[in-house]
């Protein structure tokens, strides 16, 4: 299914601390997240081990909320959260 990444996305994809790369591998590879108004939600946690805004993260957890038409993806907004999760696949902040 091709995926497109909308410019509200990639815009607040910079200014969260992520990029189009990482979105798209969370549509693919990120585990299921709840999401409203009948779309889908995906996340993935990375690990980090960087600073960013002056404090030290072990990881970064990217969830991308989109919608499906027909045979395309369409990315509604990403988030992105700094912390450390035990399991990398945990569903829950």
């Amino acid at each position: 299914m091709r995926i497109h990444i909308s410019s509200h996305t990639l815009k607040r994809a910079r200014e969260r601390g992520t990029n189009e790369q990482k979105i798209r591998e969370v549509i693919s590879t990120g585990f299921p997240i709840p999401a409203r108004h009948n779309r889908e939600g995906r996340a993935k946690v990375y690990d980090l081990r960087e600073n960013r805004l002056g404090k030290y993260y072990e990881q970064k957890r990217v969830e991308v909320f989109y919608a499906t038409e027909q045979d395309v993806i369409v990315t509604v907004t990403v988030y992105v959260f700094f912390g450390k999760w035990e399991d990398k696949d945990a569903d829950l902040l």
